[in-house]
């Protein structure tokens, strides 16, 4: 029997081509297209499916309660276009023993982070499979 994988995530909004925009502006996706009234994000393997939901509010009620993470070859470069795109800051870039973590909002209040691990965290992440 095949064993489940998670491929994709529904990201509800009230402005869904607002939110697309700041994921495909600040993220740089490989594949941003639409399929019926989804906006399609792809990164690597896995989909971000941002729709327009009339029974959400224009903010998320808990952000903390789920939070993006995204693994970035180079995350000074990319927490300098979202400071191009006036991204809020819930905690700013900083060096974690040579990995790099920085914590933004996006346009609908989601907790977005950008992950670069060091060669050594990588090393370490290996050895635990």
């Amino acid at each position: 029997m095949k064993r489940p994988v998670l491929d994709s995530m529904l990201l509800a909004s009230t402005d869904p081509d607002r939110l697309r925009d700041w994921y495909a502006a600040a993220l740089d996706p490989a594949e941003s297209s639409s399929m019926d009234a989804y906006r399609v994000l792809r990164f690597g393997t896995f989909h971000l499916l941002i729709d327009h939901r009339d029974d959400v509010g224009p903010k998320a009620a808990d952000a903390t309660r789920m939070i993006l993470n995204f693994d970035v070859g180079d995350a000074r470069a990319v927490a300098a276009r979202m400071d191009e795109l006036d991204t809020e800051w819930v905690a700013p870039l900083e060096d974690r023993e040579g990995s790099l973590f920085a914590t933004a909002k996006d346009p609908d209040g989601n907790y977005v982070q950008i992950i670069q691990l060091s060669e050594e965290h990588l090393a370490e992440m290996e050895n635990l499979s």
